[in-house]
């Protein structure tokens, strides 16, 4: 019975080793760099604003020479400055996405086969939530103070009053739809070099704070809320005695915001960084 069961043991170890083998060799693990950009109400939808830096890790299992799944890590900071003279709104926000896509290269890629390229464009689309916080800088005139105040507790456009029940505060996670393009490089077998571009579409429109209308200084000061109304019109900044009126555009809430990630990204293969774990034994 004992032998039978140490057959059955080193069975299973054989095959898991195998398995983890297998596993290992469709495995690249890497680091990111490069820049991150908002697109939305304050930069006039353009789709490249004020590039801030950012970096990720990912994690990719490649099934085939075309197909494969990442998950990645992506951490950064984006801002803008209005383009409108009248309504002087500015933000900036720190941002933590995690997501996981689909990747397909229109090449046949690889290692360790003739037949495979050393290189080839590729696409990916995916999907991802992140969490980001936006913020005004405002020095107080009289005290001299200059801070940074978050923006959502603030409810800037009326978000959680009475006076417009539709409008409840937004949430700071968020789900994001990443897809792009890219180009790799197979380095060596065991070292891969990406770069990519890829845009996250978002489903809310306060990435800036800033998506309806004005809802007036008398509202925001009427619910004890000083800072709201100082930093919910700022026209008066740059034009003294301009104050925009209750339902004038404040943002445009057809559109939501967008942000974009491009990045340099070097992988190695999980085989030459962990492969040497399987031939360790534990010695008395």
């Amino acid at each position: 019975m004992k032998k039978h069961s140490f057959l059955l043991l080193l069975l299973l170890m054989t095959a898991f080793s195998s398995a983890a083998q297998t596993f290992l060799s469709h495995c690249e693990l890497g680091l990111s760099f490069g820049g991150m950009n908002y697109i939305g109400d304050l930069n006039n939808q353009s789709m490249f604003g004020q590039v801030n830096m950012a970096g990720g890790v990912a994690a990719r299992y490649k099934f085939d020479s075309r197909w494969a799944l990442a998950f990645t890590g992506t951490y950064g900071h984006i801002e803008s400055t209005d383009y409108i003279a009248r309504r002087n709104l500015s933000f900036r926000s720190t941002l933590a996405e995690v997501g996981a896509r689909v990747e397909f290269n229109f090449f046949p890629y690889g290692a360790h086969k003739a037949t495979l390229k050393r290189s080839t464009p590729y696409i990916f689309a995916g999907v991802g939530f992140f969490k980001f916080n936006p913020q005004a800088l405002y020095a107080d005139p009289t005290g001299g103070s200059v801070l940074w105040y978050d923006l959502q507790p603030l409810g800037t456009e009326g978000q959680g009053s009475a006076t417009y029940p539709d409008r409840q505060k937004y949430k700071l996670v968020e789900v994001s739809m990443p897809f792009g393009i890219g180009y790799r490089w197979r380095v060596s077998d065991n070292m891969h070099v990406t770069v990519e571009y890829g845009w996250r579409r978002t489903w809310t429109d306060y990435l800036d704070d800033v998506s309806t209308t004005y809802v007036g200084s008398d509202l925001l000061n009427g619910q004890g809320n000083s800072m709201a109304a100082t930093l919910a019109d700022r026209s008066s900044e740059v034009l003294p005695g301009y104050v925009n009126g209750v339902g004038v555009k404040r943002g445009d809430d057809a559109l939501d915001d967008w942000y974009s990630y491009f990045c340099l990204t070097v992988t190695f293969s999980a085989e030459m960084l962990f492969g040497w774990m399987r031939g360790r034994t534990c010695e008395l």
